[in-house]
């Protein structure tokens, strides 16, 4: 069954549910009120019989001389109630007509005087009568009213519940039907565009994104997820690019090294077949640090999303990475730093801070190394040569290394992960000289 169909039926169901308890509400109230309608009016004429003028009994039952009970001498306002009067045996001594009620035991009780009054029904000529049998002299006096006004009404009560399910029904079937289709008709067109997705692989497809509601929101979301995936496939491509071309660098050194040391082994000398091990070594380094940086970069966001955000204190982070830089590199490493807290994941923070470090230590000749923390903001200055006014706005792109580092080991990713690193803490990252000379490098975060 269908979402449609399904959403359809279920708003007609409540809808004839509904309208079935009012219905059952209103035959019951109707019905409840008529029954106290006959009983009050029928004890209102018990009150009222034993004022009645007549003879020795309190009412003349033969004024018509037919010798008969019964004639003109029916009660005023009794034109709705038979009645008939017994004596304690239960001998009919008068009837508002010529029709005799059938005396029950119950109104036998009431007239010998074991019972103060009776209530019950009796049918009669094919109609239903409420009677009310009531002390009366030495008898007793049977009230009856027909029923058949009470079943006229409510009957027209139960046609009219059975007409409004039924009208309510359709009406609420039809616009469900309607509801259901303006909501799964954008449903269906998200299903099209995800089945095109995953036949096809394009993530460049129209999406559906109109409304206001949960489905326009459900579309809206889901535009964003493709967007976010075609820009992540876009940068997979870029990187595999890029680090194709970077790895091409260092594996012709290697090819070309390897080439000579086969075909000339035996005609070098040892100092030229050292220089070419170490360009070998040196060579194969540097394609190592390549390869895991590019494993580093590829798998930043996934170790970024399983580590948990925390408090940091970044002097720590800067504390750690300059003591490591300083057993590495053998330089003279410095940290001023304040209490300056952060909301971040502590292990991609201080991988940030320690290529910055690192990276600093690498490219400038010697002078110390100055790591400042002030109010969520860190850099790292060195007193090297500087950087040039044209590369600053690309220091952060992958594989960029300016003209005079080229010559240098390194692979132009360590300020790339850098950036990835700040840009998931919502950060800033920095990059220009500093006063005197040397360049600063850092980034900037909110404070916690």
């Amino acid at each position: 069954m269908s979402l449609r169909l399904k959403i359809a039926i279920l708003l007609a169901a409540l809808a004839a549910a509904a309208t079935t308890a009012i219905g059952v509400a209103s035959y019951r109230s109707t019905a409840h009120e008529w029954e106290e309608t006959i009983d009050r009016s029928l004890q209102d004429a018990a009150r009222r019989f034993t004022d009645l003028p007549g003879g020795d009994n309190g009412f003349d039952f033969d004024q018509d001389g037919d010798g008969r009970p019964g004639g003109s001498g029916r009660p005023p306002s009794f034109e709705q109630i038979l009645w008939q009067y017994i004596d304690a045996g239960g001998t009919v001594l008068g009837t508002s007509n010529y029709t005799t009620l059938p005396v029950a035991d119950s109104d036998l009780a009431v007239a010998a005087g074991t019972a103060s009054n009776a209530q019950h029904e009796l049918d009669l000529d094919g109609e239903t009568y409420r009677v009310l049998t009531v002390r009366y002299r030495n008898g007793a006096v049977i009230l009856a009213r027909s029923l058949k006004e009470s079943e006229s009404a409510t009957s027209k009560v139960l046609h009219s519940t059975l007409v409004s399910v039924g009208v309510v029904t359709a009406t609420a079937l039809l616009l469900g039907w309607l509801l259901a289709w303006q909501v799964t008709r954008r449903l269906e067109r998200l299903t099209t565009v995800a089945g095109t997705v995953a036949s096809t692989g394009r993530l460049d497809v129209e999406v559906p994104v109109e409304g206001r509601d949960e489905t326009g929101q459900l579309g809206r979301a889901f535009s964003g997820m493709l967007s976010a995936l075609q820009r992540s496939r876009q940068e997979q491509q870029q990187l595999v690019q890029d680090a194709g071309h970077e790895l091409r660098t260092p594996l012709t050194s290697l090819r070309t090294n390897v080439a000579v040391l086969r075909r000339g082994h035996d005609k070098l000398d040892g100092a030229a077949r050292d220089q070419l091990l170490a360009d070998l070594d040196s060579e194969t380094r540097e394609l190592t640090d390549l390869v895991n940086e590019l494993v580093e970069l590829a798998v930043l966001g996934d170790r970024r999303d399983d580590e948990p955000v925390q408090p940091v204190r970044l002097a720590d982070v800067a504390e750690r990475a300059a003591a490591r830089a300083r057993r590495r590199f053998g330089r003279d490493v410095t940290v001023t730093a304040d209490d300056t807290l952060v909301e971040g994941r502590p292990n991609a923070l201080e991988r940030a801070v320690q290529n910055l470090v690192d990276n600093a230590c690498k490219f400038s000749e010697g002078g110390t190394v100055e790591v400042t923390v002030r109010a969520g903001e860190l850099r790292v200055r060195d007193h090297g040569p500087g950087l040039r006014p044209d590369d600053i706005p690309h220091l952060f792109d992958r594989f960029y290394r300016s003209v005079e580092m080229r010559s240098k080991p390194g692979s132009g990713l360590g300020l790339s992960i850098v950036k990835s690193v700040v840009d998931a803490h919502d950060g800033e990252v920095l990059a220009g000289n500093a006063p005197g000379g040397g360049a600063e490098i850092g980034f900037r975060l909110t404070p916690a």
